[in-house]
């Protein structure tokens, strides 16, 4: 197994500066199955195992779906929830944001649907809009991925939920793409709301979402969770220490609480090294 191999792997990148010296010395165990943590700041790999495995990812297709929407839309404009947008949602077993058809909401407003509760709905809609129509939308998240350096990802939906047609990605390009989304303050502030609140008005319903994340606030500043039976447990976090941005990717974990024991361990052993 490559775990066993990560402390001599952390050395050899310490010699050339590209990895942290004092995580070469004792690499953190962890339950994920792949896993890749960077320093932002200082573009350093502060951990790595089986960075560039090829896997699913379930919902952290989510983030994807963001960057594009980011890129093809206005925040103001208004989308129309339709029956198939909800249908979606229930037929797959997707996570919602409980919307309903005929309710008229932002962008802005399904973006915190999407990426807080992890909308399928949400997603669904946004991608009718945006494709047009859900398989160009897909079309645009591939082209998107090729233009950021994704060279080992590949989306066939706007939700990651379980698909025929060999979708997948990896920890390390996972973390190109969540360093990507952090550079878009809207999106940045999005990932790290607990909880966002819609009046209720003529055109839709209230809403109240809370952020499936539990490493937030005082442990990350977001970013987003997913989880299918293929995919396992995953979590794509950011967190600040010692004035550095830390970036990390955990996919196919054993449970909910094995993912946040996991990058609390790592988020923990960086702190320890940056203080050493």
């Amino acid at each position: 197994m490559r775990m066993v191999t990560i402390p001599l792997l952390a050395a050899v990148l310490s010699i050339f500066g590209l990895v942290d010296p004092a995580l070469a010395r004792s690499a953190p165990q962890v339950t994920a199955k792949e896993v890749y943590l960077v320093d932002a700041t200082a573009g350093t790999v502060q951990f790595a195992k089986r960075e560039t495995r090829r896997v699913p990812v379930a919902s952290l297709t989510k983030i994807m779906t963001a960057y594009v929407v980011r890129r093809a839309g206005s925040l103001g404009d208004v989308i129309t929830i339709s029956r198939a947008d909800v249908r979606h949602a229930a037929a797959n077993d997707g996570t919602r944001a409980g919307l309903k058809a005929g309710e008229r909401l932002t962008v802005r407003e399904l973006l915190y649907g999407l990426l807080l509760p992890s909308g399928a709905d949400a997603s669904n809609a946004l991608a009718r809009r945006y494709g047009p129509g859900v398989k160009r939308f897909v079309a645009r998240m591939n082209q998107a991925a090729r233009t950021l350096g994704l060279r080992d990802t590949v989306y066939t939906n706007p939700d990651g939920l379980p698909q025929t047609g060999g979708d997948h990605s990896t920890a390390r390009d996972q973390v190109t793409l969540a360093q990507a989304v952090l550079k878009d303050p809207v999106i940045a502030a999005i990932v790290g709301t607990e909880r966002h609140a819609v009046s209720k008005s003529a055109a839709h319903r209230a809403h109240v979402w809370h952020n499936t994340n539990r490493l937030l606030p005082t442990e990350a500043r977001g970013l987003k969770t997913g989880y299918t039976r293929a995919a396992g447990y995953c979590l794509m976090f950011t967190s600040v220490i010692g004035g550095h941005t830390m970036i990390g990717v955990l996919l196919g974990d054993t449970g909910d609480a094995a993912r946040y024991r996991t990058a609390r361990t790592l988020l923990d052993a960086t702190a320890a090294a940056t203080a050493a």
